[in-house]
């Protein structure tokens, strides 16, 4: 690729935005509050964030909602956090119907309590014929986790005999993952001044713009992702040319 690359979407602005929402825990430490008050605060950043994606023009929206790590969190943590998922969806699902969002749940879902899945599979199914925004929520997620599932799948296509080993391409992966049919993140935002992606999206942020925001993320807010779309903007994206 001898030219340049442009960015993902028109004048500069991303096609698909995902988002590491981190710092619930530590805005609730700063205000002397419970954990959870954090992670409360934290789904009206959501609220927001939805609303200014749709105002933007961005086309997809991923959110690292729940990891696969964070099962190991103290069990009323954990607790909390099933019990905004439930109050969200049954909160919010409507408007974002209302809205035209498609909603698509991506990560493990074996294991999961049936009423949890009863409401992914709502959201996802409510929404399905939306041809706005839409809103992939990594729930119970982990790219690792999520590679090796995809592997053993091909894996056993091989062995059954649907396919052979040369038909593993990046292609034939990417669209066996948790997001096939989906493009690959434009930019990749984390809030909270970390700098790592802990296990997110690690096959589909191989080209992606990667941009940290010192705010915690329940003060994530139109000023800040502003920001990180100018920077988004002001990148040259080459994708290995010149």
């Amino acid at each position: 690729m001898g030219e340049l690359a442009v960015a993902g979407g028109a004048e500069g602005r991303p096609r698909h935005v995902a988002l590491i929402m981190d710092g619930n825990g530590r805005w609730a430490e700063k205000r002397s509050l419970p954990r959870v008050a954090g992670h409360r605060a934290g789904v009206e950043a959501v609220r927001r964030l939805v609303r200014l994606a749709r105002e933007r023009g961005i086309e997809f929206l991923t959110l690292f909602s729940f990891s696969t790590e964070n099962w190991l969190r103290p069990e009323a943590e954990v607790s909390e956090l099933m019990r905004l998922l439930r109050f969200f969806i049954r909160s919010d699902l409507a408007e974002l119907h209302g809205a035209n969002v498609l909603i698509r749940i991506i990560g493990e879902r074996e294991g999961l309590a049936p009423e949890i899945l009863a409401l992914l599979d709502e959201a996802e199914s409510t929404t399905a014929g939306n041809t706005g925004l839409t809103l992939v929520v990594a729930f119970n997620y982990g790219a690792r986790q999520e590679m090796a599932r995809t592997m053993r799948l091909l894996a056993q296509e091989v062995q059954a005999g649907r396919m052979t080993p040369a038909d593993i391409t990046p292609e034939c992966i990417g669209a066996a993952l948790d997001t096939g049919g989906l493009p690959d993140p434009d930019l990749i935002i984390r809030t909270s001044g970390e700098q790592r992606i802990s296990n997110f999206l690690l096959w589909q942020a191989a080209y992606a713009e990667f941009v940290f925001l010192p705010c915690l993320w329940p003060d994530f807010d139109a000023a800040a992702f502003d920001e990180a779309l100018g920077e988004f903007a002001r990148r040259q994206r080459r994708f290995g040319g010149v």
